[in-house]
């Protein structure tokens, strides 16, 4: 999902500075929601740090292949989701990324606003479609099948849009620029396939080892009913 340098240029790029302090907005009121609801600021800040850790290495040790206008990524967003709460994740995926620009892909750092952007809002779909589709009385760890799909497709396909949205307003309609967008959404339906069933099999893990997921190191909803 990383866009690549030189899709948008130039004053362009004030656009991307605009959504980028809407997105931190986001990710300040799902971090004050945690921080009421989910264990307090402690418990978030700890949260963070493993998320951030998680998403740094995602980025970096996770296989990732270039493809079209961007890069795919098996970001997990939906699995870090349900482990560790959507304030936690939110500030890790905006630090991780941060994180790597900063020390391995500076050449990124100019596009941070759109990609930070790319993950953020499509979480906070989420983050509103999980309170939907899983009931109150539901723990995260007795997930569907249908439920993970539901929320994986949401934030893949959310990435996908913003990503054409980046390609389309830097370098318009062309019919190369629409072959690059289109060969970059149909290689992420490869992690669509595959990211639920990574986040069952976690889920999975997590239930067998309650010992040691249920505690302020995991969402509390991870175990408990709303």
């Amino acid at each position: 999902m990383h866009i690549e340098p030189g899709v948008v240029e130039g004053a362009k790029l004030l656009l991307s500075y605009t959504t980028a302090v809407a997105a931190f907005g986001l990710t300040a009121k799902l971090a004050l929601d945690s921080v009421r609801t989910n264990g307090g600021a402690a418990a978030l800040a700890v949260r963070s740090l493993l998320t951030t850790a998680l998403v740094f290495c995602f980025f970096e040790v996770l296989p990732h292949h270039p493809v079209g206008v961007s890069e795919v990524h098996l970001i997990l967003g939906s699995t870090l989701l349900l482990l560790f709460g959507a304030g936690a994740t939110a500030v890790g995926l905006a630090a991780g990324l941060l994180l790597q620009g900063l020390f391995f892909a500076q050449f990124d750092l100019p596009q941070y606003g759109m990609n930070v952007t790319t993950l953020l809002v499509p979480l906070w779909g989420i983050h509103l479609l999980a309170k939907r589709i899983i009931p109150a009385r539901t723990a995260y760890v007795d997930t569907s099948y249908k439920q993970a799909l539901a929320l994986s497709t949401a934030y893949q396909g959310g990435i996908v849009a913003w990503v054409a949205f980046w390609a389309f307003y830097g370098n318009g309609f062309s019919s190369d620029n629409l072959a690059s967008v289109g060969s970059f959404g149909l290689a992420y339906m490869s992690v669509i396939l595959i990211e639920p069933l990574i986040d069952l099999g976690v889920l999975a893990a997590a239930k067998a080892l309650t010992r040691y997921s249920n505690g302020p190191l995991f969402n509390a909803r991870l175990h408990q009913p709303a």
